[in-house]
């Protein structure tokens, strides 16, 4: 039971990834590929309708990590508690930047809620890509789960490290890259004209810049931690992720800038085979501790109890089928190209 909820939470953050993935990067790209309000607003009500419903998945994320593997809730707010009140913080002020920005009419307010939504978005990704470097390369657990990390110490991967070092800030701006390819690929497929153009030609120069990233990510990652290919050699049939990546990132080249459907489509797979492969390499490992395997947080000893688990599997699965029923609904009504004033074309 412990394995099915491994999965479970895995697919939940998956699922965040790659659905608020490409708001986050609409934002992060905000002021590259407009040039006036009108353009702007076009970002804005192609996410308009679903950002904040994509978040939701980080909230359910969230709390079924607090029931199934309570442990690893208690450590990880423990010892990155500076940077997630950071995070809740960025969160509170990307709401804040998209929903001000349309109601109000100042054009010097609009313009400052319009940088309030763009910083925060960025910044978002940064941080959710350092916290991944965090989670494959490890923090400090002492014998009782807990750690303390500062935000950065010498910048070099060790037994106590801080959150950002070489590593964590490669996997950063892995995630900063990948993320606004992923929200320029959205945004071509729901705007026309200029906007189109130019999320187009943002995609395609940084699809190489994300593939070049990808590989040296994977290199740095084998080389601080080896272990991870323990998984795939025992488990052979792991190697067929590696591929999915390559071609997922191949199909992104080709489709870009042809079928904006296709492309946006392969980087969606090409987030999710990614972050599949990270989890399949650190399973039965939740967090490992960079002081010795023996203090790392696995679903052995992080769980709740067996009985807590299947009784939640109950509630969990028409819980997420009512959810999943909501967002086909969602992306249904707010299908087709959008315009600056919001409407859509179906």
């Amino acid at each position: 039971m412990t394995t099915v909820w491994f999965i479970l939470v895995a697919f939940m953050l998956i699922a965040y990834v790659v659905l608020d993935g490409f708001d986050l990067g609409a934002g992060a790209i905000l002021p590259f590929v407009t040039r006036t309000d009108e353009e702007r607003n076009v970002i804005i009500h192609a996410i308009g309708p679903i950002w904040d419903g994509n978040e939701v998945w980080l909230l359910a994320a969230g709390g079924t990590l607090f029931y199934a593997f309570p442990l690893l809730y208690a450590s990880s707010f423990s010892g990155f508690y500076l940077p997630l009140n950071m995070v809740l913080w960025l969160l509170i002020g990307r709401a804040i930047g998209i929903e001000f920005r349309s109601h109000v009419e100042a054009r010097v307010w609009r313009e400052f809620f319009g940088v309030m939504f763009f910083v925060a978005s960025a910044l978002l990704v940064i941080f959710f890509g350092a916290a991944l470097g965090n989670v494959i390369r490890g923090v400090p657990l002492d014998a009782n789960h807990y750690f303390f990390a500062p935000l950065w110490t010498n910048f070099r991967v060790g037994a106590t490290p801080g959150i950002l070092d070489w590593y964590t800030v490669l996997c950063a701006v892995l995630a900063l890259a990948a993320l606004c390819v992923h929200g320029a690929l959205f945004v071509a497929v729901k705007a026309e004209g200029a906007v189109q153009a130019r999320t187009r030609r943002m995609a395609r120069w940084l699809t190489p810049v994300v593939t070049l990233l990808s590989i040296a990510a994977l290199v740095a990652t084998l080389s601080i931690r080896p272990e991870v290919l323990d998984n795939y050699r025992a488990i052979p049939v792991g190697w067929l992720i590696p591929p999915a990546v390559a071609a997922s990132l191949a199909a992104m080249i080709y489709f870009g800038g042809r079928r904006d459907n296709a492309a946006f489509l392969s980087s969606c797979a090409y987030i999710a085979f990614m972050l599949a492969g990270a989890a399949f390499a650190l399973y039965p490992t939740l967090l490992p501790a960079t002081t010795g395997a023996a203090y790392s947080l696995t679903i052995q000893n992080a769980a709740a109890g067996p009985r807590s688990l299947v009784v939640g599997l109950y509630w969990w699965i028409p819980g997420m089928l009512i959810a999943i029923a909501y967002f086909v609904l969602v992306y249904r009504m707010f299908s087709g190209k959008v315009t600056a004033q919001g409407s859509y074309g179906h």
